[in-house]
């Protein structure tokens, strides 16, 4: 069976090489996984990566950033930058998620990754089920990064990148606890919002800060 076909994929418990494989073979390569974290928070850009491996030079351990602790992502994070073949990182900001909204501001995010890879790749791994358009040989796959070892590099480099970018912004509204909640509507994230309003960095499009910002 092939092994992109999703009526019959193969969820094994940690990613693997197999899709990777499946598109050298046929003879697309370098390969490069692509992934974006950010979808749902508040606040802040969404953020895509996107890495190509020598498939001898792979950190092990790697897995669904979902799956990992903080410390383990941060420690795949700084092994992945030392050891893949080419790693890019980009954004889509808050002001083009509220302009074009935030499905089309994510695959811009991953179409920007993919371009700013230093190593041109003649196919990409993409996860979930949706194409961003991108101008090489295309294969999206469902929960890919649990399956793929480059869509899950590229998961645990766009969380970690993100989550300091959001710590970062943090430290200028301390009131948020964008650091622990990384922008998402938590409970402490929702009380700081009735109280003081948003901010810049907040996604006017999004139905929560509409609802405060139409109130104000």
């Amino acid at each position: 069976m092939d092994l992109f076909d999703k009526a019959g994929v193969d969820l094994k418990p940690k990613p693997d090489w197999q899709f990777e494989a499946a598109l050298m073979r046929g003879g697309f390569s370098p390969v490069c996984g692509v992934d974006e974290v950010g979808r749902g928070p508040l606040a802040g850009p969404v953020v895509a990566a996107a890495v190509v491996f020598d498939q001898g030079n792979i950190p092990e351990g790697l897995n669904d950033s979902k799956k990992l602790s903080a410390k383990r992502r941060e420690a795949l994070y700084d092994q992945i930058m030392q050891q893949a073949t080419s790693v890019s990182i980009a954004e889509a900001s808050v002001e083009e998620i509220d302009d074009i909204n935030i499905l089309e501001a994510s695959m811009l995010a991953m179409r920007r990754a993919v371009a700013g890879l230093n190593v041109k790749p003649e196919a990409a791994l993409v996860d979930g089920n949706r194409a961003p358009g991108l101008e090489i040989h295309t294969r999206t796959l469902i929960k890919g990064d649990a399956r793929s070892l480059s869509i899950a590099a590229a998961s645990i480099i766009a969380k970690v990148f993100r989550d300091r970018l959001m710590e970062k912004l943090g430290e200028m509204h301390p009131e948020y606890g964008w650091a622990s909640n990384a922008g998402y509507g938590v409970a402490k994230h929702m009380a700081a919002l009735k109280l003081v309003g948003a901010t810049p960095f907040h996604r006017k499009s999004f139905a929560p800060i509409r609802q405060i910002l139409n109130e104000e």
